[in-house]
């Protein structure tokens, strides 16, 4: 090969190199045409004996999702799509872990859920790790109570609502002698273990409290225990799928005393567990009936419209929480979580449940409380009760 051959070849070389250094850099470039991806993860039972509440809430998110996808929004410039990735925790804990490692490996930008507070906690200690921040319907006070800085809730909690069921149960229904069950589960412990501290705090008496799982149907044995104890009131603290049957079995042991439950018992799907066992208990929900919450009606008429279906019970509050990190990330201009999470603490958002506005923890201010009868296969609203209000001593105010 003759020197000026040689010097023609390596020309060439170098000249290709540089192009294809260049195509690469190009290619590492943002595409300002390109859309932004905005993740959103949502978890939830999708099967077993709670799936219509997991899916109830999946139907909000995903609703939420599509409805900022017509929005057409730009962030720093570009277009965003909004993509919800969702998973089956099947309510359990381990299940839960799991289904978080797969959305922190996913680099999703927020997750919104879990829906049970024994996935939630533990879950939520992943996402804290990874930096993601996470709204939940999930109740239990110790989710806020551990510190993080992603931990954010989208409804009242347990505190609030326990206080507020014991102040009903001693006050309202007039109870001196109360019998409890919970579920042993991160929500039914919880809410069990405030309802007994807030009975005793109001002067009345606890005269047993006994203990089931979230898997039982038959809860005869522990009935046939409280029927001796001659309680005024059995307060359930646990989900609909127990709540139903424990309705029907305490009639057919025959325990005359009232029945009250929390929100996991306030569905039309425990009405329907229970049948007629379910006229004149009472049960309490967190917020206000949705057909009171500022953009309740509305909401109740998109969903029905989207889904052929009534809304469960939490998907309006799933909804305002995708919304509300929407609206973190406009405020940023960024879809970076550490950016969402500089601003979310600040929000304050006029969504479908109310105003949103978070506390130093990540709860929701301003937790109110609304109390149901069950007639004629539904629960029907009687007042809503400020949980600040239920605190033994103070004067109570109630919307009704």
């Amino acid at each position: 090969m003759n020197s000026a051959f040689k010097i023609a070849v390596l020309t060439l070389a170098s000249s290709l190199a540089l192009v294809g250094c260049g195509n690469k850099e190009e290619a590492s470039k943002p595409n300002a045409a390109q859309p932004l991806v905005v993740k959103f993860a949502h978890a939830a039972p999708l099967t077993g004996p709670q799936s219509h509440l997991g899916k109830d809430t999946e139907n909000g998110v995903r609703m939420a999702v599509e409805e900022l996808n017509e929005q057409k929004i730009k962030i720093g410039g570009r277009d965003v799509r909004f993509e919800l990735m969702a998973e089956d925790d099947q309510a359990d804990p381990k299940q839960g872990t799991v289904v978080a490692q797969k959305f922190v490996d996913a680099k999703v930008n927020a997750v919104i859920g879990h829906l049970n507070s024994g996935t939630t906690v533990p879950a939520s200690r992943l996402y804290s790790d990874a930096g993601i921040p996470q709204v939940t319907v999930s109740t239990a006070p110790a989710y806020t109570n551990q510190g993080f800085k992603t931990t954010f809730r989208s409804i009242s909690n347990d505190a609030q609502q326990g206080r507020v069921l014991a102040y009903l149960a001693v006050k309202k229904l007039g109870a001196k002698k109360v019998a409890i069950i919970d579920d042993r589960t991160a929500y039914g412990q919880g809410l069990g273990d405030e309802f007994n501290k807030s009975v005793r705090a109001h002067g009345g008496e606890v005269v047993a409290h006994e203990f089931t799982n979230d898997k039982a149907t038959d809860f005869k044995a522990i009935l046939t225990t409280i029927k001796a104890k001659k309680p005024d009131l059995l307060f359930f603290a646990g989900y609909d799928p127990q709540a139903g049957p424990l309705m029907r079995q305490t009639k057919e042991i025959g325990i005359q005393a009232k029945f009250l439950t929390g929100e996991g018992g306030c569905s039309p799907e425990a009405a329907k567990l229970a049948g007629e066992a379910a006229n004149g208990n009472y049960c309490t929900q967190h917020g206000m009936p949705l057909d009171k919450m500022a953009g309740g009606r509305a909401y109740r008429e998109k969903y029905k419209a989207r889904w052929k279906q009534d809304v469960q019970m939490y998907s309006p509050y799933l909804y305002d929480a995708t919304m509300v990190i929407a609206d973190a990330m406009k405020r940023a201009d960024s879809i970076e979580p550490a950016k969402i999470l500089a601003v979310l603490p600040q929000t304050d958002y006029n969504g479908v449940t109310g105003k949103i506005q978070y506390d130093a923890k990540g709860d929701i201010k301003a937790g109110l409380i609304s109390f149901y009868q069950f007639k004629n296969g539904s629960a029907e609203f009687i007042e809503a009760v400020n949980s600040a209000d239920a605190e033994p001593g103070k004067s109570q105010s109630a919307a009704k």
